[in-house]
């Protein structure tokens, strides 16, 4: 499946992920005008369990219920101990 890729800058120089399906907006209960685009179209296999690299739990779940899927906030809270 291909996703556009989004992400923030948080505090300690970590980053925060959100995917929407590409192509599609980010819906608006997630916009912010602090995300910016990392990458377009990139394939990602609806059959991941999760996305480490961008901490995301359950991303074709969160997707298919929130139209959007966003990093964790506990590897959040973690990254910041």
């Amino acid at each position: 499946m291909r996703v556009d890729l989004y992400r923030r800058p948080e505090p300690g120089g970590e980053f925060s992920f959100l995917l929407v399906l590409a192509g599609k907006p980010i819906p608006a209960e997630a916009n912010s005008t602090d995300w910016q685009i990392a990458e377009q179209g990139l394939e990602v296999s609806d059959e991941e369990g999760s996305l480490p690299q961008f901490a995301i739990d359950q991303p074709f779940a969160q997707i298919g219920s929130k139209g959007y899927a966003i990093t964790s906030y506990g590897w959040l809270q973690q990254s910041r101990r």
